[in-house]
């Protein structure tokens, strides 16, 4: 076969997290061994009881995570916890999924390996994220672990893959533009951008005919359902979003970048699992961590690739995250200024903000 239709390496980690996604194992080796992965959230039933019974199984979460569960990590930014003897796939999903944990706290004991190596285990979990779910994936140690992927149709992912992988972030490819009247100005137009070696997409909305020879007056958003299109009361995201077109269409031109980042990047169900526990009493950045993500999880280096290849090299930004602006400044886009985007404040969400501000580092 030619060299041609071989995957690359992007293409090889979209299918090993679309296959994580729907379920399937993933092979992933290390030196000269290696484990096979299945994501606790979508795996059946069946495979998790076959897989949690296998001699050496473990359960591979974050620290953030395993904190909350109270288990020793000895893997840095993991931990990597043994498997009770008959462990029910419903116990599993208890330790990865915190919505119960208020209700039954007291899982364990839990035992953490401390030796061996843990890299593979890492780069499960990093699959697991990258598909959205929950950072938690069943671990099974296997010898010949690139027969065992060959003979069961199974994606593997050799030690050489992570070794190559670029630093950089994944070429965004410009797919198409066209016209788009909306209520703030009939004179707009979207550009659409997709990932490339994956099915992410984002756009840009474009008002005006902003010169290219000065910086733009620009706002990066990142996808929010539930505010931008329920107009949900809890964040001030929706309300950011149409102020943000207001202030470019007021001024004539401008640029709002539309990024595919729903949740700060956890996706919008995990987001809604997070709602969830903010129920329950926890605030925004407690959530995420009790589910086992960060903070933020989301990469603005998209942003910056959108604004190169529509022909602008400095902005002003409309944002209050500071964050956003170190990021565009290290990726090359000069910064000149940052317009505060001050919108939405209710009472359903003043906590919410105050945790932004105080936690996040946002100018409210």
């Amino acid at each position: 076969m030619n060299q041609e239709f071989k995957p690359d390496i992007a293409e090889l980690l979209q299918r090993a997290s679309n296959d994580l996604r729907i379920g399937i194992p993933v092979a992933v080796l290390e030196g000269g061994s290696g484990i096979l992965a299945l994501s606790v959230e979508t795996a059946s039933d069946q495979r998790l009881l076959s897989a949690a019974q296998c001699d050496g199984a473990v359960l591979a979460l974050t620290a953030r995570r395993a904190a909350t569960l109270k288990s020793r990590i000895y893997d840095g930014d993991m931990a990597r916890i043994r498997i009770p003897a008959n462990a029910a796939p419903q116990l599993l999903r208890s330790l990865a999924d915190p919505s119960t944990d208020l209700w039954n706290p007291l899982k364990g004991p839990l035992e953490s390996v401390r030796n061996g190596p843990a890299g593979a285990c890492r780069r499960a979990i990093e699959l697991a994220r990258s598909a959205r779910l929950l950072p938690a994936v069943v671990a099974v140690p296997v010898q010949n672990a690139e027969a065992v992927a060959e003979a069961n149709r199974l994606v593997c992912l050799g030690q050489e893959l992570w070794e190559e992988m670029p630093s950089s972030p994944r070429h965004l490819e410009r797919l198409i533009s066209a016209q788009l009247p909306l209520p703030v100005s009939e004179d707009a137009r979207i550009h659409v951008f997709r990932t490339e070696g994956a099915t992410e997409e984002h756009c840009a909305i474009e008002i005006g005919v902003p010169s290219r020879d000065r910086p733009v007056l620009a706002r990066m958003h990142s996808a929010c359902f539930t505010g931008d299109v329920l107009e949900s009361l809890k964040c001030d995201c929706g309300n950011q979003l149409r102020s943000a077109l207001e202030i470019i269409s007021g001024e004539g031109n401008g640029i709002l970048l539309y990024l595919n980042q729903e949740g700060r990047g956890i996706g919008l169900t995990n987001k809604i699992r997070a709602y969830s526990l903010q129920d329950q009493g926890f605030d925004t950045v407690e959530a995420n961590h009790r589910l086992g993500f960060e903070d933020d999880e989301r990469d603005f280096r998209a942003g910056a690739d959108m604004l190169r290849q529509l022909g602008f090299s400095g902005v002003r930004l409309m944002t209050n995250n500071p964050a956003k602006l170190m990021m565009l400044e290290s990726q090359g886009i000069n910064v000149v200024e940052r317009v505060p985007l001050l919108a939405g404040r209710t009472c359903h969400n003043e906590a919410y903000l105050a945790t932004k501000a105080s936690k996040s580092g946002h100018i409210l």
